[in-house]
């Protein structure tokens, strides 16, 4: 009997990346919540785990050799489980190679770029004093919309994002493109994007994934203490 991964985890788009990949796999897991606007990211037992004091982080019980391994960063997680079960990590090198690529794309473009759409989108404008920067708005809102325009592309000759097989990149950039509203963007000249976020969409794992821990957001609007955690703002008082 397969053991259960334990998967520290909070509900946003590098959790959901995970959650997905596990539920498409059919890998049995724990969730153990880290709720990063109240700093649970800084206690210790999870810095041995995430050095780095970021989620998502996993340990496998029943790791290389059958001994345990933790790992931390969503791209890292994300290949050790294709390798682990041997889906969706590309069946050959061309494949494997195609996978990694766009993978890295997300790693390396889309969360990062995305992510500042929302600071400076969302999260800014709630601080205390408000911070309406419209250089930095605009410099992220343009570059998630010229990354997209690139995966619009690749999904006009390609089913998924590194060919016509479902992969683990497509775990790893589904997450942030759903939110493609909130970085204020638009599909009306992305067809592609629109027909593969939708497909997705559709797939129980996909909607199981996403729908984990959904109840442990609850609070509608960042509190001054989630601000200063997550944003390093040191209170005035």
């Amino acid at each position: 009997m397969t053991q259960e991964i334990d998967l520290y985890y909070w509900p946003t788009p590098n959790g959901w990346k995970i959650t997905i990949a596990l539920e498409e796999m059919g890998l049995p897991y724990r969730l153990h919540p880290v709720n990063i606007g109240a700093g649970e990211q800084f206690a210790p037992d999870f810095l041995k785990i995430a050095p780095n004091n970021r989620m998502p982080a996993i340990t496998d019980p029943d790791g290389p050799g059958g001994a345990p391994i933790s790992i931390f960063e969503s791209g890292a997680i994300l290949q050790y489980l294709a390798r682990k079960t041997g889906r969706f990590g590309g069946s050959d090198a061309r494949e494997q190679a195609a996978v990694e690529q766009w993978l890295m794309w997300q790693m390396g473009g889309v969360g990062p770029m995305a992510g500042q759409a929302h600071h400076f989108l969302s999260y800014a404008p709630d601080l205390d004093p408000p911070q309406v920067l419209p250089y930095a708005q605009n410099r992220y809102r343009n570059e998630v919309a010229r990354l997209y325009g690139v995966l619009d592309r690749q999904l006009a000759a390609n089913r998924y994002a590194a060919g016509d097989f479902l992969s683990v990149a497509d775990m790893a950039i589904w997450p942030w493109a759903i939110l493609w509203e909130r970085q204020e963007q638009s599909l009306d000249d992305k067809p592609h994007l629109k027909r593969w976020l939708d497909e997705l969409a559709a797939r129980p794992a996909f909607a199981k994934g996403k729908a984990a821990g959904e109840d442990l957001r609850t609070a509608p609007k960042m509190d001054r203490k989630a601000q200063e955690v997550l944003f390093g703002i040191k209170s005035k008082d």
